[in-house]
């Protein structure tokens, strides 16, 4: 084991999943004046989450995952599989009962995008960092949106909702470490789960995510989804440029 590779992932892992209660810190100042303003800063930060998640899909996780899988038709089956697990989940959990998408999300999509990472990592694969961040970038939002979610559900002081979500940054570390010890060998399956992740998202971002940044006679929801899907692609420019 490469102790300069497991300190890359333990870094960036870190890095990635810190943004979860960062999210949630500055959901904590509520109330912003004018009410418009809250509302709209809001849906426009659940909307940029979508477009992350979204760039996170169209210029990592579908790339990468299918050339793993040296481009084969069989990725496809992978991807449906994705999204009808999510689906599963949702419906057991009854999570749109409970109004907790967000945070199904940030779970959900959080741990194979580490683990994933994690292999990338131990391949020296030059979009690893551009992983790392695009994770980051979209636990920022989703942390904020999830940070609301569990004060409203369960009415909890702030400091106890923050050090919940504190509870998942190791997570990132932890799984991006499971990556690198267990997948960097075996390509076809790293890029099996970089492809079931991506169809979980693109469920997720249609079903929970897209819906919820809509508010009537607003712009900048809509918006924030282009700015995050035109970060996701600048950073992979910038990556490949390098």
């Amino acid at each position: 084991m490469d102790i300069s590779l497991v300190s890359t992932i333990i870094i960036l892992g870190t890095a990635a999943g810190i943004c979860i209660p960062v999210g949630g810190l500055i959901a904590s100042f509520e109330h912003i004046r004018p009410n418009w303003l809250e509302q709209e800063f809001r849906h426009f930060l659940i909307a940029f989450g979508g477009g992350i998640l979204l760039g996170a899909v169209s210029v990592v996780l579908v790339p990468e995952g299918t050339a793993f899988m040296s481009d084969s038709v069989f990725s496809i089956p992978f991807v449906l599989a994705g999204g009808l697990t999510f689906f599963l989940i949702e419906r057991l959990l009854d999570l749109r009962r409970r109004e907790s998408p967000q945070l199904m999300a940030m779970v959900l999509d959080y741990v194979p995008e580490a683990i994933a990472l994690g292999g990338l990592i131990a391949l020296g694969s030059p979009v690893a960092p551009l992983l790392a961040l695009l994770i980051g970038l979209q636990n920022l939002p989703e942390g904020f949106n999830a940070y609301r979610e569990l004060k409203s559900q369960n009415n909890t002081s702030p400091r106890k909702t923050l050090l919940t979500m504190s509870l998942l940054v190791p997570v990132g570390p932890l799984a991006g470490i499971t990556g690198y010890s267990f997948l960097s060998e075996h390509e076809p399956i790293m890029g099996a789960i970089m492809l079931f992740s991506a169809g979980g998202i693109l469920y997720l971002i249609f079903q929970d995510i897209a819906p919820q940044s809509r508010l009537k006679k607003h712009w900048a929801p809509p918006l924030g989804a282009v700015f995050g899907f035109c970060f996701a692609l600048f950073a992979e420019m910038l990556t490949h440029s390098a």
